[in-house]
């Protein structure tokens, strides 16, 4: 299974949800996570696509742990069985 598969059906299942699950890109700033996803009643997070087993590098995980710092929730997913429970965790927050 390929990222770009997983990544499809989380956009799918943001929408169906009413949400948004836009590609997130900084020029100039290297390991931002793939996509922010932007959920009814102001609720984000980011989330960073991996295919199945693959891990985040060093650079990743340090973005990921500058925008916990920040406050945000950020998420791997490498899983399409996930999904539902980041949703629901961005949603909850």
């Amino acid at each position: 299974m390929r990222e770009k598969f997983i990544e499809q059906i989380l956009v799918r299942e943001t929408s169906s949800r009413g949400g948004l699950c836009w590609k997130f890109t900084s020029p100039g700033t290297a390991g931002v996570p793939d996509r922010v996803v932007l959920l009814p009643g102001s609720k984000a997070g980011f989330i960073e696509v991996k295919a199945p087993g693959k891990e985040p590098t060093a650079q990743q995980l340090y973005r990921h742990e500058q925008l916990r710092d920040l406050g945000f929730q950020v998420f791997v997913l490498d899983d399409p069985e996930a999904i539902g429970g980041i949703l629901d965790a961005i949603q909850g927050a």
